[in-house]
């Protein structure tokens, strides 16, 4: 995942499940709940814990002698969870994560790592703010991936820690934490990981400079009751200001992303389709809606020239809540991610109806144990933060 060598490295993820080799081969901002630089190291795909069999890759050679690789999308299609890493999304970022990273060196080497990349001191940051410099989309993207990564790096010092990570079979991350997600499966490494997400930043914040638009939280209402709520709001204003179910949450709380005016009638109009309360969002403007349309020719660009790999173990995405194994089709997904409502309920009920046992949420907040606990009591979900 990254070209760290030594041995506490988040390079060295483990091998994958049984199950899935084949043979031979934020507080309320937190309700969003809302290239090519590899190290020799990172492009073994060895390093990575993962092997390649004859039923998941198919090997051809075109005119000119170059071969290509083609992967079944559908590998991971029969998946059998048993623990998960959750990783966190925009909104969970606090001051003072990334401190007790600094007690480790693989993780501590990461936001080293991570400066020479992003030009800026990101610890500092993550640690001492300020508040608005850090909630900022461009800021807050990569320290909530970098300090979940980190978390990775707490985790494997800790008691069991090596032997929790290498039970790991599926993993997963809300919109932005699908990045952390791909990193940590090894399906890209950790610097072409972080300059994805530096980018996905910026464009998206420019996306949401380009025209005025919000997000808003509606909690206590199902999400055909949102639907009707959108659809009555949209009668009243512009084709520009239209509104949408942007995040599928869990019940009884799905964010609403559109025009400022579309968004400021679906706040007066909650009450009537009796909705709980309506929370703002503090975020840039619509994202998951065609808002962020501007962003996604920027994310093509970089996704293709980035080196992605098929992941070791299934990565659940969050435009259809399901894992995909193709490193063209991971690209494709990615970029319309930024426009498409994220499925994060079907996602977490189709883990737990799975049979999923254990969880683990890595980095800042308790946000995704907070939304497994809605959709199932029982769920167990142990933070891991740094």
């Amino acid at each position: 995942m990254c070209s760290l060598l030594h041995r506490t490295s988040i390079l060295r993820t483990p091998p994958p499940p049984a199950h899935s080799l084949i043979p031979m081969a934020t507080a309320a901002s937190s309700l969003l709940l809302p290239f090519n630089n590899l190290s020799s190291s990172s492009r073994n795909g060895s390093s990575l814990g993962f092997s390649v069999s004859r039923s998941r890759v198919s090997m051809s050679v075109s005119a000119a002698g170059s071969q290509t690789t083609t992967v079944n999308d559908s590998l991971f299609a029969d998946y059998k969870p048993t623990s998960a890493f959750l990783f966190p999304g925009q909104g969970a970022q606090a001051i003072g994560m990334g401190k007790e990273a600094q007690s480790v060196a693989a993780a501590a080497d990461l936001y080293t790592k991570a400066n020479h990349i992003l030009g800026y001191d990101l610890l500092d940051i993550c640690v001492n703010g300020p508040k608005e410099k850090l909630d900022s989309t461009v800021i807050s993207q990569p320290a909530i991936y970098v300090t979940s990564l980190a978390a990775v790096e707490l985790l494997r010092v800790r008691e069991g820690g090596d032997q929790i990570i290498n039970s790991v079979d599926v993993t997963c991350g809300l919109s932005l934490g699908e990045y952390t997600a791909l990193a940590f499966a090894g399906a890209f490494s950790f610097e072409d990981g972080l300059k994805l997400v530096k980018l996905r930043g910026e464009a998206m914040q420019a996306a949401a400079d380009a025209a005025k638009s919000a997000m808003v939280s509606i909690i206590g209402l199902d999400s055909e009751k949102v639907q009707q709520l959108c659809d009555a709001a949209n009668q009243e204003v512009e084709e520009a200001d239209k509104v949408q179910i942007a995040n599928y949450l869990c019940p009884g709380n799905y964010a609403v992303s559109g025009g400022l005016k579309g968004i400021e009638v679906v706040e007066a109009k909650a009450k009537s389709f009796k909705a709980r309360m309506t929370v703002r969002l503090a975020v840039a403007g619509a994202f998951h809606t065609s808002f962020m349309e501007p962003a996604v020719s920027r994310l093509e660009v970089a996704l293709a020239a980035t080196e992605i790999r098929s992941p070791r173990i299934p990565v659940i995405s969050n435009v259809d809540a399901q894992p995909h194994a193709d490193p063209d089709t991971i690209k494709k997904i990615l970029a319309r991610q930024v426009t498409s409502p994220v499925q994060w309920e079907t996602t977490v009920k189709t883990l737990l109806s799975k049979g999923l046992k254990s969880s683990y949420e890595l980095g800042p907040g308790k946000v995704i144990a907070g939304i497994f606990k809605r959709v199932d009591k029982s769920a167990s979900v142990e933070n891991i933060s740094a």
